[in-house]
């Protein structure tokens, strides 16, 4: 594959609308440990899954670690485990020409609303977790006092304990892009499941509000604390709002309740001069102008070609944002190598001139893409991404 020349101003180029840069540079959101392991050749190490017999490869603290993260030198293990696993993302990141490495961040909300199926992947993992949209870890407002809600030192301490440790390990010319666990809408669904969020719509507004009261001071403060650290090159927060046909909920609900918060997250990292990357599947041309312009977010991954194509959302809003990834996972998964390659270079050639570009899949790097055709797709990149670009 040859040396990579791992440059973050490459990206941030892209991010800044601050035109072209050398070439089109690589984001995704993060890729699944099969594909990181796959790569590198390089096993993670693992630890019990709290939810299953079996276990789970560590890509950062779990909950519990967390409790403990300010005293963690008493436990030289888990630093030792953690230190190879960030090596180990680290090298995926690097050799394939990434000019960042993803920081997980850990989750402060546990939840035992959650459903396990086997994998059918064909880089396959002992269990695939899903979320029990019927049930939810807190139903009601007696849940709601019961659950313990994590307070801002133990996070700020896990937070200062990751970055520290990612810098050990962070290659050069690279940042670190820290991901929070999860966005705000998100997490409020995922603690109380589908079904009862939507009942409270309705029926016990101020759970929900209270709810949102909860988690969303948690994720900004995740935003702030990373965004101070000069390794740190921007901030990417995961918020899924959508369906292929529009947003999960009415626009005027989400400018009620995430919204505000999502604006507190943009300006914790932008008062630290860092970017801000909203990953948020589903059709969301509703509300594209709440986000652009008082939200304001730098960057919009996630795309999907049969509802919501980058090349329709670059066209519509690439004079404002950036536009990342969108090569659609189904074509990654199923489709021929002829094929794949042919549709890569079209997306080059229609989102790549002027800049505000980077190449990736539509979602994560998921254990169920075929890795012919993701590699493809980045030496395509390679190849066809120098600037100026040609006419393909």
């Amino acid at each position: 594959m040859g040396e990579m020349d791992n440059n973050f101003d490459r990206l941030e180029t892209v991010l800044r609308l601050e035109g072209e840069p050398d070439r089109v540079p690589f984001y995704d959101l993060f890729a699944d440990p099969e594909v990181i392991e796959a790569i590198t050749g390089q096993l993670l190490p693992t630890q019990p899954a709290p939810q299953s017999a079996g276990n789970i490869k560590v890509l950062t603290l779990s909950p519990d670690q967390m409790k403990i993260a300010t005293e963690i030198e008493r436990h030289p293990k888990i630093i030792e485990s953690l230190e190879y696993s960030f090596r180990v993302q680290a090298n995926f990141y690097s050799k394939l020409g990434y000019d960042y490495v993803v920081l997980h961040l850990p989750s402060p909300f546990p939840r035992w609303n959650v459903i396990l199926a086997d994998d059918t992947a064909p880089l396959t993992r002992h269990k695939r977790t899903w979320q029990n949209e019927n049930r939810g870890t807190i139903e009601n407002r007696e849940d709601f006092e019961r659950y313990r809600w994590p307070g801002l030192d133990e996070i700020e301490g896990a937070c200062i304990l990751l970055l520290s440790i990612m810098k050990r390990v962070l290659p050069q010319g690279m940042k670190i892009i820290p991901l929070t666990p999860g966005g705000i809408l998100e997490n409020v669904m995922w603690l109380m499941g589908a079904v009862n969020f939507f009942k409270a719509l309705y029926m016990d507004r101020l759970l929900i509000e209270d709810m949102f009261r909860k988690i969303g001071p948690v994720i900004s403060f995740y935003c702030d604390i990373c965004s101070e650290d000069e390794s740190v090159g921007a901030i990417s927060m995961g918020d899924d709002m959508g369906y292929k046909t529009g947003p999960m909920i009415s626009p005027d609900l989400l400018r009620k309740y995430v919204f505000p918060w999502h604006k507190q997250c943009v300006e914790n990292a932008h008062k630290h001069n860092k970017p801000f990357i909203l990953h948020s599947c589903g059709k969301l041309n509703l509300i594209m102008n709440d986000l652009i312009e008082y939200v304001k977010i730098d960057a919009k991954h996630s795309y999907e070609d049969v509802s919501y194509p980058i090349t329709e959302y670059k066209r519509l809003y690439g004079d404002r944002i950036a536009v990342l990834g969108g090569v659609d996972m189904d074509k990654l998964a199923r489709a021929s190598i002829e094929d794949f390659g042919r549709y890569v270079r079209g997306i080059i050639s229609a989102c790549a001139p002027g800049g505000g570009y980077a190449l990736g899949c539509g979602n994560t790097v998921a254990n169920y893409v075929q890795l012919e055709n993701y590699l493809l797709m980045l030496n395509i990149g390679r190849k066809y991404g120098k600037y100026p670009i040609r006419k393909l």
